[in-house]
C-alpha cells in the first residue's frame, strides 16, 4: 500500500458515494454518532478510509438485523476498547496464534450474539482488542472453540462466563508451576518445561471429563 492510499480523504459527498448511501444517510449517522469526527478543514470536513470501513460494517451489521441503536453502542464498546498493543503486549503469545477480524465478520462468527454486553466481556477478557477498523482476538483455538459452542446451542455469554472461571482456574495452575519449576530450576526453563504443564493440565482434564461421564451415565443420575 503506498502512502498517498494510507492517508487517502473524501469529501461528505464522495464518501457518501463510496459507501453506496446517501448525503442524508451519512449526515444521520453522523448525527447517531455512529462515525467519528471527521477531520476539519475551515469549513470542509475531510473522511478517511477509517470512515468508509466504519460505514461499510454498519451496511453489513444492518444486513444482519442489526439495529442502529445496537450498532452505535457496538461501536461505542470497540471505540473504548483495548488498544491491540495492550493486548499483545510488545510480542504476540508464543504458542496462541492471533487472529484479525472486521466487526462483520465477528458477528458472521456469532450470529446475532455480537451484542454491546458480550463484546464488553469479551473486552475485558482480554480475548479482544482493536486495531483500527479492525479486531483481534488474542487466539485462534479460543476463537473456533467458542464460536463451535454457540453453533451447539450455547448462549455465547454463558460461554464467556464459563471463560472467566476457566482464566481464574488457570492462572492458579501455572502459579503452581512456575513456582514449581524455579524452585529447581532457572528462569530460563520455564519456556522449555511449558509443554509439560499443558499436557498435565490436558491430562487431567480429560480424566476428570471421563469421570464426569460416567457419574452422568450411573443410574438413578438425570441425562
Amino acid at each position: 500500500m503506498t502512502e498517498k492510499q494510507e492517508h487517502r480523504e473524501y469529501r461528505m459527498d464522495e464518501l457518501a458515494r463510496r459507501a453506496g448511501i446517501t448525503v442524508r444517510t451519512l449526515r444521520f449517522y453522523r448525527e447517531r454518532k455512529l462515525l467519528p469526527p471527521p477531520r476539519r478543514e475551515g469549513r470542509i470536513a475531510w473522511y478517511d478510509d477509517h470512515h468508509l470501513a466504519r460505514l461499510r460494517t454498519i451496511a453489513a451489521l444492518l444486513e444482519r438485523g442489526h439495529t442502529l441503536t445496537g450498532i452505535a453502542e457496538l461501536a461505542e464498546a470497540l471505540d473504548h476498547g483495548r488498544d491491540v498493543a495492550d493486548l499483545l503486549g510488545v510480542d504476540p503469545p508464543s504458542e496462541e496464534e492471533p487472529v484479525r477480524l472486521t466487526p462483520e465478520e465477528l458477528a458472521a462468527r456469532f450470529e446475532g450474539q455480537v451484542t454491546p454486553e458480550n463484546l464488553a466481556a469479551a473486552l475485558d477478557l482480554g480475548y479482544l482488542g482493536t486495531d483500527g477498523d479492525e479486531i483481534v482476538h488474542i487466539s485462534r483455538r479460543l476463537l473456533d472453540v467458542s464460536s463451535a459452542l454457540v453453533a451447539e446451542g450455547i448462549p455465547l455469554a454463558e460461554v464467556l462466563a464459563a471463560g472467566k472461571r476457566v482464566r481464574d482456574h488457570v492462572d492458579e495452575l501455572a502459579e503452581m508451576f512456575t513456582d514449581l519449576v524455579l524452585r529447581h530450576a532457572t528462569e530460563n526453563d520455564l519456556a522449555r518445561l511449558r509443554p509439560l504443564a499443558r499436557s498435565v493440565v490436558e491430562a487431567e482434564l480429560s480424566l476428570a471429563l471421563d469421570r464426569r461421564l460416567r457419574k452422568q451415565s450411573e443410574p438413578g443420575q438425570e441425562p
